[in-house]
């Protein structure tokens, strides 16, 4: 019988080194590169089948890396990899009927205002002003799609304290992966993929008096500085937060790098993340006295960028500073746009339609005025597309998510789960206020960790629940003893 299975192990190690030189033999590269794609395709499938949340790990990993991969693999469909992920985190909960889902963790306010801003999105179908129904399929993906998905996938199937870690692990490992390539660019300059990409347009906006603002594998230096001021953001928080020394410093370290490469970005809008976000994180703590040296500090930050010019001659320093001049030529041109913006949707309380605006109009609606002009905000973008009634619900979404999200922080007992969810907190708001400046809030990968953010709020107290029943290892009879004389 031995021999048997000695000889099975043999022929199918043959059968398979036989098809391996057949394949090279007639497709050559191909062959070669299918021979590596199907195990590991097949694979891949199997891990995520295991459990949804590992699709949700994934989608992660797709709204980091997508948009840069699609540099260099341009005749690839790579553009819907995100919604990918997402419907095989539905497929994976769908397959594994063995899986207990608790639909009660869906009860909650947060679903109610995704189940709004959905029915709000579908109803702009209807919008008169809209030019283009395929327009508004690619656009709302960013406004609802995503969000009606991610909510809901992660309070299901992301939501044990070890799934919270494994979130901040993979924000962190993709962001520490983006600045150092961030910094291959910054210091031995892009390669021939990303110089095409710049030559299709974005040069202007990217090369500024011979300075390359770096944008990684981002959509963009707008979009990459905002996302690395975010993990930033948090990673700070987190270093001043009630863990391991060693933990703290690796915290810190990893702030200082991404606060670097926000820098080099050249993105002044996301300048506020960091500042924002550091005074919603004080609040929230309740710790005003050291919220107190933070507005002191804030002031003497900007006192440094506005009434001084110490370090003009460096570019990024200059930058900075030119967000806090009132009479910058590009806040100028903003300003402009608002006020014609202001003027057509004057009659237009649903604005013109979703799709209408960005990169999305100008390819489904070229010519006409919400395409021709830039939004060059989040708020601005859903203003054109949606009116001022869907700003309005917009707004109201965000302020609800952030003031809820606040108290049931408030409630969490244990320190470290409490820090970690204020860092998710300071973040969130840091990336609303930098919204305004930039169309951030909605854009890979900034979009899908800031609606997993939005789960995690509303799941604080079964986090919290879930540390305070942890079983109490039993105690030495020595331990036993004294406890019994202490009573």
């Amino acid at each position: 019988m031995e021999s048997q299975g000695k000889i099975k192990v043999f022929l199918l190690i043959a059968a398979t080194v036989l098809t391996a030189l057949v394949m090279v033999s007639y497709l050559n590269f191909l062959g070669i590169a299918a021979l590596f794609a199907i195990p590991v395709g097949i694979g891949f499938f199997y891990w995520v089948l295991q459990h949804p949340r590992n699709a949700i790990y994934f989608t992660i990993a797709c709204a980091f890396l997508a948009i840069g991969v699609i540099r260099y693999l341009p005749s690839l469909p790579l553009g819907l990899t995100v919604d990918f992920a997402l419907i095989l985190a539905i497929v994976a909960a769908a397959f594994h009927t063995s899986l207990k889902t608790d639909f009660s963790k869906l009860e909650n306010g947060l679903m109610v205002v995704t189940g709004i801003w959905l029915l709000y999105n579908i109803a702009q179908i209807a919008n008169p002003e809209a030019r283009s129904t395929t327009a508004w399929f690619y656009a709302v993906r960013g406004t609802a799609l995503y969000m009606v998905l991610t909510i809901p996938l992660t309070l299901l199937y992301a939501r044990s304290n070890k799934d919270l870690d494994r979130f901040f692990k993979l924000v962190f490992f993709f962001s520490i992966l983006a600045s150092f390539w961030g910094l291959r660019q910054y210091l031995f300059g892009v390669d021939a993929a990303e110089e095409r990409w710049l030559n299709t347009g974005p040069r202007t906006t990217h090369i500024l008096f011979g300075n390359l603002r770096v944008f990684s594998f981002f959509s963009d230096a707008g979009q990459f500085g905002a996302g690395i001021g975010h993990a930033g953001l948090m990673a700070a928080i987190l270093a001043v937060g009630p863990f391991a020394p060693k933990t703290r410093l690796i915290f810190a370290a990893m702030a200082l790098l991404f606060f670097y490469l926000l820098v080099i970005s050249g993105t002044r809008g996301a300048l506020f993340v960091p500042i924002a976000g550091s005074m919603a994180y004080l609040f929230a703590s309740k710790n005003f006295k050291t919220m107190g040296f933070g507005i002191l500090a804030l002031g003497a930050l900007i006192f440094f960028l506005k009434f001084t010019t110490i370090g003009n001659q460096n570019y990024q320093i200059r930058r900075m500073r030119s967000a806090l001049d009132p009479q910058d030529a590009s806040l100028t041109v903003r300003k402009l746009n608002q006020e014609r913006f202001k003027i057509y949707l004057a009659t237009r309380p649903f604005g013109g339609g979703i799709g209408t605006s960005g990169s999305w109009g100008q390819r489904f609606s070229p010519g006409t005025f919400l395409a021709e002009t830039p939004n060059d905000s989040w708020y601005v973008k859903i203003w054109a597309e949606m009116g001022i009634v869907g700003l309005s619900l917009h707004l109201t979404i965000l302020a609800y998510i952030a003031l809820v999200g606040m108290l049931k922080i408030w409630q969490v007992k244990d320190p470290r789960l409490r820090q970690k969810l204020l860092a998710l907190f300071g973040g969130n708001f840091g990336i609303m206020v930098a919204s305004y400046g930039n169309p951030i809030l909605g854009q890979m990968p900034t979009g899908i960790i800031i609606y997993m953010t939005w789960a995690y709020f509303f799941l604080a107290k079964d986090l919290d629940n879930e540390l305070q029943e942890k079983p109490i290892k039993p105690t030495t009879h020595a331990a036993t003893a004294r406890l019994h004389h202490l009573h």
